[in-house]
């Protein structure tokens, strides 16, 4: 008679390409990004502000939407981008982007009352994913380079 015994084995974990952890990143900041600009909403005022033609302290003008629109763009761009951009410019886009981003979250927060906790807790997760987005782009894997010695010519053709 055979007696079988199942031994635990660890769970797999496979490499995730950096276009895709990006492209996660960016994601999940969309998310968070829109659904506080959703809870803003709840805000006591807010719909009456809004009514009267003020968002945020600002008139409601076709500039004043179309720069809304722009700032959800580019973070919604780049869940694509930053898996459809080659190598080099996809790092560069997102060091740039991200960049830009992380004083812009901060910004979002000045004239906001820090009685609402919910502004410092999402632009801390905001930045947190930006600041993964910087490091993820910035320790992007190198391929090394292909020497140019006769031996090798071969191989590039």
């Amino acid at each position: 008679m055979t007696v079988r015994t199942k031994t635990p084995t660890l769970l797999a974990n496979p490499p995730i390409p950096v276009q895709a952890k990006l492209a996660a990143a960016w994601t999940s900041f969309m998310f968070l990004y829109i659904y506080v600009d959703y809870f803003h909403l709840y805000k006591p005022g807010t719909l009456a502000d809004i009514q009267a033609g003020v968002v945020f302290g600002f008139t409601i003008s076709p500039a004043l939407l179309t720069m809304f629109v722009a700032s959800v763009g580019i973070p919604s761009l780049m869940v694509m981008l930053s898996m459809t951009l080659p190598a080099r410019v996809n790092r560069t886009v997102n060091l740039v982007v991200a960049a830009l981003y992380i004083p812009y979250s901060v910004i979002n927060a000045l004239g906001e009352s820090w009685e609402w906790a919910s502004y410092g807790l999402s632009i801390g997760i905001e930045v947190l994913l930006l600041a993964f987005v910087l490091r993820s782009a910035w320790t992007w894997p190198r391929t090394p380079a292909v020497s140019a010695d006769p031996a090798t010519t071969g191989l590039r053709r």
